[in-house]
């Protein structure tokens, strides 16, 4: 497995969880992040601000038709889904809501998975709904790397205990464990 993209989802306790796994990231880090963040609609987030200052990755909101680059994270913005296309790319949508959220973490996360196959990591982190569990068991039915937080160590349990009812990650790992075996995972595929 050659890891080619990440994909994070997370919702409530999410920022937290996320500010730890992006400082936990070397400047190194060769691989394009894309998260979906839950957020009301209407918020509005300086992602430099929350992210960027604790990452030594460049941390961007993401816009439609962007291109993605190695060693950067894209942050979806309040309202909109956040899909991976097949060009390498990041798509915005309007369409409906799919588990009462917009973004969505499993569209996020099928869109990588159709995209990027075996080369897709998924992480679901902390959150108090379902979102994402669907998504995580069709990473790792295209062969993709699955990472779900211990459900110990969110801040809200439901988002991770409903991965882990739906599927067997590749692993299941305290927060603060995340970005190391996110690095070990590019070492091996780079050794490899």
């Amino acid at each position: 497995m050659i890891p080619r993209l990440c994909v994070i989802g997370t919702s409530a306790g999410g920022v937290k969880a996320l500010q730890t796994v992006l400082a936990g990231l070397p400047a190194s880090f060769p691989v394009p992040i894309v998260v979906v963040h839950h957020l009301p609609p209407t918020a509005k987030i300086d992602v430099q601000a929350v992210f960027g200052r604790l990452s030594l990755l460049p941390v961007i909101e993401a816009e439609d038709k962007m291109p993605l680059e190695d060693g950067c994270v894209y942050i979806a913005p309040p309202a909109y889904h956040l899909l991976v296309e097949r060009t390498a790319s990041l798509a915005l949508s309007m369409d409906e809501l799919v588990n009462f959220s917009r973004p969505s973490i499993d569209l996020l996360f099928e869109s990588a998975a159709d995209s990027y196959r075996d080369g897709v990591v998924g992480i679901l982190m902390t959150g108090a709904n379902q979102d994402g569990a669907a998504g995580m068991e069709y990473i790792r039915k295209a062969g993709g790397h699955t990472i779900v937080q211990d459900p110990d160590t969110a801040e809200a349990r439901l988002m991770p205990e409903s991965a882990l009812r739906r599927m067997t990650p590749n692993a299941v790992l305290p927060l603060e464990k995340i970005p190391l075996h996110l690095i070990q995972l590019v070492k091996e595929s780079a050794d490899g």
